[in-house]
């Protein structure tokens, strides 16, 4: 990482006007991704984003505002959310992402006792690098099915145009904006792909011009923000079902095992943002308080309704470009997406913004994501010609991205990426030659020492 000066460290505050503009920059860098996924889900917009603001805040109090991090909604959790949905409904969601918060919370204890190194043992380069590529690639279909199908799930050219052009300008966004525009493609997608799509005729505006007119016709600053906020639609428990009543096995092996990915990419993050700010965060304030606050962050959304929550990297790219390191920049993007989730007119917008759109922009995030775990094992130089590790990532790779499932009984199954992240830990820790699987890159040493080494 190029070492340029500092612009604010991380306790710096800015003043108002600059405050406001750095922090919404943070906010359009996690804009699009974060309200992808409820869209893929079905789940509320407005709640992810105020369960997004609300759960970093939380983060950055858990960490003793010492590591300047966004949580947005994660992108891991959507199949096994899309699969307990169908059978459990959202309510079975919201027990199991709690669950899966609960988790981070046990593995946070267990790293403030026992250290890392039983982590990187059941986690190494060759079981999460191939998991990562199941989740982007088990949601291709997904991404190819919003980009060329009409609402009745035919086939439409003009959707598919409409999806094509807007992956054009995502595509391009990320390869000739430099800067701060490079890391927003998604945003630059959404919008440039909106418009087109307008000119197409597949944009439904209907919600967003009477939200529109509501505000224009209040009347009075008290009827304008009247028309202005709304309440989003929350889903509490035991106020609107009983988790008790709502649990069973096979939410738990749908949601649960994903949260050793996700902290597995947790950990990474923490190594990068390290390496940024100059400051090991994994020994101070320590990696058991940024994954416990990435838990409690995740049990937040699960309690509002919202998508678990994960740190995001296109943050970590614009702290890395703006080199503005200052939690309160952080803490007022998180300020303003709660704002967000509760503007009427900014939830119309949002809701109007075709499948099509989403379709495109998703083709690509969702090829970057199965990339990303390809990358993993080339950066570690993992071995695929050794036959432990190719045995271990052709399973992974076949059970995840086939659907392959455990029937325990009627309503209990293991199943997609649960069973290929738990035969694939298995498959690690009963096969010999373990230490192939770590490769010969930076995840073969332990996480103290390749973030001692990137701090110096």
């Amino acid at each position: 990482m190029e070492n340029r000066e500092i612009v604010m460290d991380v306790h710096d505050k800015p003043k108002l006007a600059k405050w406001l503009t750095l922090s919404l920059q943070h906010l359009f860098a996690m804009f699009g991704a974060t309200i992808l996924v409820p869209f893929l889900t079905d789940m509320s917009q407005a709640v992810a984003l105020v369960s997004s603001g609300l759960g970093t805040l939380a983060y950055l109090l858990i960490t003793r505002g010492q590591i300047p991090a966004y949580l947005g909604s994660s992108f891991a959790f959507i199949t096994p959310i899309t699969i307990v949905s169908a059978t459990d409904g959202l309510a079975g969601v919201m027990v199991g992402s709690f669950l899966a918060g609960l988790v981070y919370g046990v593995v946070a204890l267990l790293i403030k006792v026992l250290g890392l190194n039983w982590l990187m043992r059941i986690l190494p380069p060759i079981v999460v690098g191939p998991i990562i590529i199941v989740i982007g690639l088990g949601l291709a279909s997904t991404a190819v099915g919003m980009a060329m199908n009409d609402p009745d799930g035919n086939y439409s050219t003009i959707h598919f145009v409409v999806a094509l052009v807007t992956l054009s300008i995502t595509i391009l966004a990320s390869i000739f904006f430099k800067g701060f525009f490079g890391i927003i493609p998604i945003l630059f997608g959404i919008v440039g792909g909106y418009i087109f799509a307008m000119t197409q005729g597949v944009v439904n505006t209907s919600d967003l011009s009477a939200s529109w007119n509501e505000l224009v016709n209040s009347g009075s600053i008290g009827g304008f923000f009247a028309a202005f906020f709304q309440m989003p639609e929350f889903i509490i428990p035991f106020a609107d079902f009983n988790p008790l009543e709502v649990f069973n096995w096979g939410i738990f092996w749908a949601l649960v095992p994903v949260a050793l990915v996700t902290i597995a990419e947790h950990t990474g993050d923490q190594m990068v943002l390290s390496k940024v700010v100059g400051r090991n965060f994994i020994k101070k304030p320590g990696l058991h308080r940024s994954i416990a606050g990435d838990g409690i962050a995740t049990m937040i959304a699960s309690v509002l309704g919202g998508p678990p929550n994960t740190t995001y990297g296109e943050n970590i790219g614009v702290v890395a470009i703006t080199r503005v390191f200052s939690v309160f920049v952080i803490g007022g993007a998180a300020v303003l997406a709660i704002f967000f989730g509760f503007s009427s007119i900014i939830v119309a917008a949002i809701e109007s913004i075709p499948t099509p759109v989403m379709g495109g922009v998703s083709i690509l995030l969702f090829g970057i994501i199965a990339s990303s775990g390809l990358r993993m094992l080339v950066d570690n130089q993992v071995d695929l010609g050794d036959k432990r590790n190719l045995i271990i990532s052709s399973v992974i790779l076949v059970i995840g991205i086939g659907g392959a499932y455990i029937q325990i009984t009627p309503n209990f199954q293991i199943a997609g990426m649960g069973l290929a992240a738990i035969v694939g830990v298995f498959l690690n820790l009963v096969l010999p030659g373990k230490e192939s699987g770590y490769g010969n890159g930076s995840m073969f040493e332990t996480p103290e020492e390749v973030v001692e080494k990137a701090s110096k």
